[in-house]
């Protein structure tokens, strides 16, 4: 494939295989046994210019336009056709109320749209969320124009290397802000991900690989995981939306299993809830032998996560060389690298003291964090770099996450100064063969410890409680360990000294008010005790709440920065009161 942009690899696909079938979307909202209705290359490629040619009548190329629109079939559409009519498609959530209507708006604020291209479904939320807007933007609905109409004609203009799309980020520890994302991003990180995901099978995804997804298509891992690549790739892809995977798991390992060489993959969450909503009946007469990936993204990888999945499903076939944890973020479009095809997942436990003080050295399992590899960096380029200093660190010491190569994006939408802090760095005195600049600097800390890429936590996530640095990810998988569900960590200032509180979800159990504050309790102190024996720290609070109270973004990671706002507000329903 030498096309350069999603619309014209497009139009090959639909010149070379018009008829075989590109997008399946099954809808279980009104039948739980899913009703899945396709697409094939020549009918995605008519769609596409359909609504090219509608929105070229209502707008110049350059003009945003937003994508608002529940997970389906006119989502792809809605976005190819945006970026075949030359506009910078903007990706983003049906608002649906709180949470999430905030970060709609706070979107349309920054981007400004000249259209949104929704659905005769949620056209009625959409037209209230943009009411409040300075200038209101057109409202499309994809659904109700005539996309299967004849005579359609390419319009997208020929300078491809500007910018496809604005990837906002999850706002997790910021306002989210948009990574402008360019034709050149996309085709280059892609090749990437074929290069290092297939690099057992001539870095090429041969023609009988499924991509099966649920993940959002407002999210970059959804977008150019379960969109972009099987596009690029040729691939059939059978998509699902996130709330049927969430009403049942299982919908998305079964769907994995009668497909062929099936690549899919998800946030650590999906996998413990599969682990747990599972049941050996759902995967009755199934078999995962043939699977080929089960990528983790989005959120940090737990070595307990990656023990229970391969346990849970060994029975089933899984190989644990098809599970591929790895590491990326929408800066660098979306990959950086990933767990080598044919080898299973790398973990490795390391002294805590001495991770905290910055420097990885493993260890038994008294005092130690598990971690898990992101692989060794092999189609982009990493480097660990002293934050302060901007030299590179050794093997062993932890530091920032740089990246540089075609994959890191042009920056953010209308924020010079922090496109430059985030994306102009340079390294001072770089190794041989290093390039001096520009990098992207991640806002992540890790360390490379045998040739492996290990991921320790965001810079601004860290906790400092009683002076000493903490990844508040560390604290959270000891937490998961004995709760299994949702927990945030986070430092409270308490009389002038940053105290540590965790919130944990958990169901309040027992045969009486007092039978059920008593396994709290036990709970409660079986949580002090790990937390003590593994990070040498006490626990000011434990906040037991209902499962669901802990705010999360549209990625679904934990939001400390709400968490220590509710916190201080005794906004939290506890459980223990």
């Amino acid at each position: 494939m030498t096309e350069h942009s999603l619309p014209a690899v497009l139009h090959e696909r639909a010149g070379l295989q018009p008829d075989d079938t590109a997008f399946t979307f099954v809808d279980y909202e009104h039948d739980e046994s899913g009703v899945a209705t396709s697409l094939t290359w020549s009918q995605l490629y008519r769609r596409t210019l359909n609504v090219a040619n509608e929105l070229g009548q209502c707008a110049s190329p350059g003009d945003r336009a937003v994508i608002c629109a529940p997970q389906g079939l006119e989502y792809i559409v809605a976005f190819l056709g945006a970026l075949q009519a030359g506009l910078i498609a903007v990706p983003l959530s049906v608002p649906l109320g709180g949470a999430a209507d905030e970060r709609v708006s706070a979107v349309l604020r920054d981007a400004s749209p000249s259209l949104i291209l929704t659905t005769s479904a949620v056209a009625g939320a959409v037209v209230e969320s943009v009411k409040s807007q300075s200038e209101t933007p057109s409202v499309v609905e994809v659904d109700l124009l005539d996309l299967d109409r004849p005579g359609g004609t390419a319009t997208m203009p020929e300078d491809r290397l500007g910018t496809a799309f604005l990837q906002y980020t999850s706002g997790s520890t910021r306002t989210p802000a948009g990574v402008m994302v360019t034709h050149r991003n996309v085709m280059a990180n892609l090749g990437q991900l074929a290069a290092d995901t297939f690099q057992d099978l001539g870095k090429v995804a041969p023609p009988d690989t499924t991509v099966v997804t649920w993940l959002p298509f407002y999210h970059d891992l959804g977008l150019m995981c379960g969109m972009a690549f099987p596009i690029v790739a040729g691939l059939s892809a059978v998509v699902m939306s996130p709330m049927a995977f969430l009403q049942k798991p299982a919908r998305w390992i079964q769907t994995v299993a009668r497909n062929t060489r099936t690549y899919t993959g998800g946030p650590n969450f999906a996998y413990e809830l599969a682990v747990k909503r599972v049941t050996d009946e759902d995967m009755a007469g199934l078999d995962l032998g043939h699977v080929h990936t089960f990528a983790f993204g989005a959120e940090r990888v737990h070595a307990a996560t990656i023990r229970r999945f391969t346990t849970r499903f060994a029975r089933f076939n899984l190989p644990d060389t098809a599970l591929r944890p790895g590491y990326g973020l929408a800066e660098a479009t979306v990959y950086t690298t990933s767990n080598p095809p044919g080898r299973p997942p790398i973990t490795a436990r390391f002294d805590y003291e001495r991770l905290s003080a910055g420097h990885a050295q493993p260890c038994g399992d008294e005092g130690a964090v598990d971690l898990v590899g992101c692989g060794v960096p092999r189609a982009a380029t990493v480097r660990i770099v002293d934050p302060e200093t901007r030299a590179e660190n050794p093997a062993g010491k932890v530091g920032e996450v740089w990246v540089h190569g075609d994959n890191v994006t042009a920056g953010y939408w209308q924020n010079p100064q922090a496109s430059e802090d985030a994306f102009g760095a340079k390294l001072v005195d770089p190794s041989p063969g290093t390039p001096e600049g520009p990098w992207l600097r991640t806002g992540d800390l890790g360390f490379v410890y045998d040739d492996e890429l290990f991921i320790v936590g965001r810079i601004k996530d860290l906790l400092i409680v009683y002076g000493r640095n903490h990844s508040p990810d560390d604290i959270e998988a000891t937490v998961q360990e004995v709760t299994g569900g949702r927990c945030a960590a986070i430092a409270v200032s308490q009389n002038k000294t940053e105290k540590l509180v965790v919130i944990i979800e958990v169901k309040k159990r027992g045969d009486s008010p007092e039978d059920a504050m008593a396994k709290l309790d036990a709970i409660k102190g079986e949580l002090a005790s790990a937390i003590s024996k593994s990070h040498g720290l006490s626990v000011a609070d434990l906040v037991p709440v209902e499962p669901g109270s802990i705010p999360i973004t549209t990625s679904g990671k934990v939001r400390r920065g709400t968490c220590v706002e509710r916190y201080r507000n005794n906004e939290f329903q506890r459980l223990d009161r």
